[in-house]
C-alpha cells in the first residue's frame, strides 16, 4: 500500500519525502484546493521544485484541485489542471465533474484521482466516474465501515485510497454549510472551513474563548488545550447542559486496521494535515511508515502510536471513527 502524505508548504513537502512518503499531495495557493489558508500551499515555481525533489527520491507528487468551480470563473480551475500537467505532477485529485471532463479531454495521459470531496461512497457512483472520466483511484469518504471499504474495493474498476490518520469531518467530506453560515466562506467553493480571517481568541477571566465570525464556539477552562474553532466541533449549551453537540474535537487513528485494509485490497493510505506544521508531518509520517512497513513485511505488529504523536492530534485524542462503527 502506498503512503500518501500531506504538505502545506515546500518545507513540509521535503520532510515528507525524506521520512518515507510514497507520494505527497499538495495544492496551489488559491481557492482551487480545499486547504486555502494564508501562508499555506504552493506557487507554480515552488511546485516545480517540489516535483523535481520528489522525483530524485522516487516519490510521486499529487496535486489537489479539489474544490468546485465557480460559474463564470472556470478558467482558474482549468489553468490549475493545465499547470499541474505542465509541471510534471503524477496525478491530479479532482472532485468537480466538469473539471474531471476537462482534464480527461485536455490531458488524457494525466492520471486522475477522485477527491474525497466528491463523496463517492457506492459502487455505482465510482463506476460511472471510471467509465465517464477514466479515474484511476477513488479516495473514499471517512463515513464507511471496514466491511463497506472492503466490499467497495472488490467491486470497482479502479484503486481505492482511504484516510488512516488526521482530522475528521462530521459530514460526508465537506457536505457542510456550517462554515458558510458563519463566515460566508465555503469549504467546497472557496476551499476554506473556518477561515483564519474570521477566527478570534480572547481571555475571559480564567477561560480562553474561541470565536468564529459572530459565534462563540468554545470556552476552555485554564489548563485545557484550546482547539481551532469550527462550528461542528464547538461546545454548546443545550437543555441546560454544555457539550460537543455535533462531534468531539478528536483525530482519526486507524493504524490498528492496517492489516485489514491490506487484506481488503486498498491501494493507498492517506494522512490528513496539509494545514499542519513540519513537525506534525515529519513525526506522523515517520511513525506510520514504521507501522506500515511492519504490515507489508508480515512482521509482528509495531507498538501503538506513541504519546508524543497523540499529543499532536486534534484535542489530543484519537478515534477509529467509522472503521469501528457499531450504530446503523
Amino acid at each position: 500500500m502506498e503512503l500518501i502524505c500531506p504538505a502545506g508548504t515546500p518545507a513540509a513537502f521535503r520532510d515528507a519525502v525524506d521520512v518515507g512518503a510514497d507520494a505527497v499531495y499538495c495544492g496551489f495557493r488559491d481557492e482551487t484546493n480545499a486547504r486555502n489558508f494564508p501562508g499555506l500551499n504552493f506557487s507554480r515555481d515552488e511546485l516545480a521544485e517540489a516535483v523535481s525533489y520528489a522525483r530524485t527520491h522516487d516519490v510521486k507528487t499529487l496535486v489537489a484541485i479539489n474544490t468546485f468551480m465557480a460559474a463564470g470563473r472556470e478558467a482558474l480551475w482549468q489553468s490549475a489542471v493545465d499547470d499541474a500537467a505542465a509541471l510534471g505532477a503524477d496525478a491530479v485529485i479532482l472532485a468537480d465533474l466538469g473539471l474531471l471532463a476537462y482534464a480527461a479531454e485536455r490531458h488524457p495521459d494525466l492520471r486522475r484521482h477522485l477527491s474525497v470531496q466528491a463523496g463517492a461512497a457506492n459502487v455505482e457512483h465510482i463506476e460511472f466516474l471510471v467509465e465517464a472520466f477514466g479515474i484511476k483511484r477513488a479516495v473514499l469518504p471517512r463515513v464507511l465501515t471496514m466491511s463497506e471499504v472492503a466490499a467497495l474495493t472488490r467491486q470497482v474498476r479502479c484503486e481505492t485510497e482511504v484516510f488512516v490518520y488526521g482530522g475528521l469531518c462530521v459530514m460526508e467530506e465537506g457536505r457542510c454549510s456550517l462554515s458558510s453560515y458563519a463566515t460566508g466562506k465555503s469549504p467546497n467553493m472557496q476551499g476554506v472551513c473556518s477561515p483564519a480571517s474570521h477566527v478570534r481568541y480572547r481571555q475571559d477571566g480564567r477561560e480562553m474563548v474561541s470565536e468564529l465570525g459572530d459565534f462563540t464556539i468554545n470556552r476552555f477552562p485554564e489548563g485545557e488545550a484550546a482547539g481551532y474553532p469550527t462550528i461542528c466541533k464547538g461546545r454548546f449549551v443545550v437543555a441546560g447542559e454544555d457539550g460537543y453537540i455535533f462531534e468531539d474535537p478528536v483525530s482519526l487513528d486507524a493504524l490498528s486496521h492496517l492489516g485489514a485494509l491490506k487484506a481488503a485490497g486498498v491501494a493507498a493510505l492517506k494522512i490528513e494535515g496539509r494545514q499542519r506544521g513540519r513537525s506534525y508531518v515529519a513525526q506522523v509520517v515517520t511513525e506510520i511508515r514504521r507501522q506500515l512497513d511492519a504490515v507489508e513485511n508480515a512482521e509482528p505488529a509495531a507498538s501503538p502510536l506513541n504519546d508524543t504523536l497523540r499529543l499532536m492530534s486534534e484535542g489530543q485524542r484519537t478515534t477509529k471513527g467509522s472503521y469501528d462503527k457499531k450504530w446503523r
